[in-house]
């Protein structure tokens, strides 16, 4: 099983993929839809957040949002289509990962041993802090690679990974 400085590191290699991806797009690229009934890239990175305040709040440390901030990006909230108060500019999210990670680095990368294999119930079942992390990794990783599609949908012709 991964250790929790080798997780904190594969979460950085996601951010930097992230960071990749929105270069030189706009807020108004982020808002564009697929024809395919996936999200847009502007949800798609505010529902990173989400699981990566989950990362945060499993790992012992404190969300970066307070409760209700990102209820626009919560799973199976309705598409944005359009920009409205509850969405994030595409700066402000992507200055969010970019914190986000930092604090990965800090409270996951410097994590005991330990308290990484601690466990606790969930549904009925016993699971690891280390396997609970290592899913929202999973999870992490799924979204960033919608990236790369998403990043075409705004016209670009490149290829990032």
């Amino acid at each position: 099983m991964i250790d929790a400085r080798s997780l904190a590191k594969s979460f950085g290699r996601n951010t930097s993929i992230l960071k990749m991806q929105v270069a030189g797009l706009s807020h108004e690229d982020s808002l564009l839809q697929t024809p395919y009934g996936v999200n847009c890239l502007n949800w798609t990175l505010g529902h990173i957040l989400v699981y990566r305040d989950r990362v945060l709040e499993t790992a012992g440390g404190g969300p970066q949002f307070t409760h209700g901030e990102l209820d626009r990006y919560l799973r199976e909230s309705e598409p944005i289509t359009e920009d409205g108060p509850a969405v994030l500019p595409l700066d402000s999210l992507t200055a969010a990962i970019a914190s986000s990670q930092e604090a990965i680095d800090r409270v996951v990368g410097d994590m005991s041993d330990e308290v990484f294999s601690t466990q606790s119930e969930i549904d009925g079942r016993m699971v690891s802090t280390a396997r609970r992390l290592f899913f929202d990794y999973f999870h992490d990783t799924y979204h960033t690679g919608q990236t790369e599609i998403l990043r075409q949908v705004a016209g670009t012709a490149d290829r990032i990974i």
